[in-house]
């Protein structure tokens, strides 16, 4: 039960991060500075969402 638990942390964690992130991309596309905090955010969001995925279902 623990493990499913950390599980859907990781992932909503990773998603909201992804998802926000892509958000705020669009919204401050006029800002190069701001628009290139917001990708790496987003990709950290994707890292973390398919790591926490990948070693559920792989492990």
């Amino acid at each position: 039960m623990k493990e499913w638990i950390i599980f859907v942390l990781f992932l909503l964690v990773g998603l909201g991060m992804l998802v926000m992130g892509i958000f705020y991309m669009h919204k401050e596309k006029g800002d190069p500075e701001s628009v290139k905090i917001y990708r790496i955010v987003s990709v950290i969001g994707a890292m973390i969402a398919v790591a926490a995925a990948f070693i559920k279902f792989v492990f």
